[in-house]
């Protein structure tokens, strides 16, 4: 199966803070950068920013997990908000949308991997969230 990847054009230079050009491994992950890049409320931005451990569920074995994204906006209330977001499709989302022995099996990865993220997260004061096709659409 090929994915729609490549390396994005950053057009707002001044808030893309990355250390490297970034790079998009699906539609909805390119379709993200853009709206960084553009959206006025973004204010920075960067690709694969982190690496945060975590315990593999089924070996045991501490791993690194790189969330896809990070961004810092302005709400409607003029506060700036900090945030860590991964995007990943549904059926790696939610218990519900898993069809096949794979899927559980990247369902369950994934949970270790957030549950690091989350708490890493919180421990910096941002926040953490988890995008899929349905949710990345109706980003306004």
């Amino acid at each position: 199966m090929k994915f729609h990847q490549g390396f994005y054009k950053v057009k707002n230079e001044q808030k893309y803070v990355g250390s490297r050009s970034p790079r998009y491994r699906s539609g909805w992950e390119l379709t993200f950068m853009r709206m960084c890049d553009n959206h006025p409320s973004v204010i920075q931005w960067a690709s694969e920013p982190v690496r945060i451990p975590y315990k593999h569920p089924f070996t045991g074995k501490m791993s690194m997990y790189v969330p896809d994204f990070m961004m810092v906006y302005v709400n409607k209330k003029g506060k700036k908000i900090a945030e860590m977001v991964e995007i990943k499709p549904k059926k790696q989302t939610t218990l519900e949308s898993i069809k096949s022995q794979q899927d559980k099996v990247n369902y369950l990865i994934n949970r270790a991997k957030w549950l690091a993220a989350g708490e890493w997260a919180k421990r910096k004061g941002i926040r953490f969230r988890v995008l899929n096709e349905d949710s990345i659409y109706a980003i306004k």
